[in-house]
This record gives structure tokens, sequence and C-alpha cells, in this order.
């Protein structure tokens, strides 16, 4: 059988680390994205202050499955 696949792009943020953001990103694109199937990573970035980091985000790219009729 084959499938059909919408990309969305997303941004995950955490003050805990890159996982956490990932974590939350895909947590929060779940609430409103049915059949997601599959993520990447595109980007890793930090919110720095002062030079000490304060956040960690993480641009994704997320896959899911187009609903069939």
């Amino acid at each position: 059988m084959a499938n059909t696949y919408r990309v969305t792009e997303i941004v995950g943020s955490s003050p805990e680390g890159v996982d956490a953001a990932i974590r939350s990103g895909i947590s929060d694109a779940s609430k409103t994205l049915r059949n997601l199937d599959w993520a990447e990573v595109t980007q890793i970035r930090l919110h720095l202050d002062e030079g000490s980091v304060q956040h960690f985000q993480v641009g994704l790219k997320v896959g899911f499955k187009v609903d069939e009729e």
C-alpha cells in the first residue's frame, strides 16, 4: 500500500536540553496533527543570556500521513 505524507516544520523548545525540546515539540504537534509518522531534526539553536545557555530550540520537520477517503 502506498502512502502520501504532508510535511510541516515546527520548533520545540526547552530549558532542559535538546532531547526535552524535541519531545516537547512532538508532544505539542501531536495535539493538533493526526497521523504523525516521522520527524527530522533540521536545526539546533541556543538562546543565550550573558554567555550562558538559557533555552534550547530544535527545528523539526514532521511528516504525517494524509487521510484516505
